[in-house]
């Protein structure tokens, strides 16, 4: 039986969880400022007004929430539907 807390045995795991938990804080960031940006388009073309900023970034949050339970699903291994 290998013993866990001999050093470089955890870097891995660590390496990973930090990567995921990086990856899920972008995801949702970017999405959100991606649907301000979107939602200031839409004010532009046709609102004119802050409602297109507003469903923007409502789209952008909806969009980074799917996204984050698609990563946590492959991270986890729940890719079965």
């Amino acid at each position: 039986m290998e013993d866990p807390t001999k050093p470089g045995k955890n870097n891995n795991s660590v390496g990973k969880a930090v990567a995921v938990v990086t990856a899920l804080g972008m995801n949702f960031a970017v999405c959100a400022v991606g649907g301000y940006f979107l939602g200031t388009w839409m004010d532009k073309l046709w609102f004119k007004n802050g409602l297109g900023i507003g469903l923007g970034v409502l789209i952008g949050i909806a969009a980074g929430i799917l996204g984050i339970v698609a990563l946590i699903k492959s991270v986890v291994g729940g890719n079965n539907g």
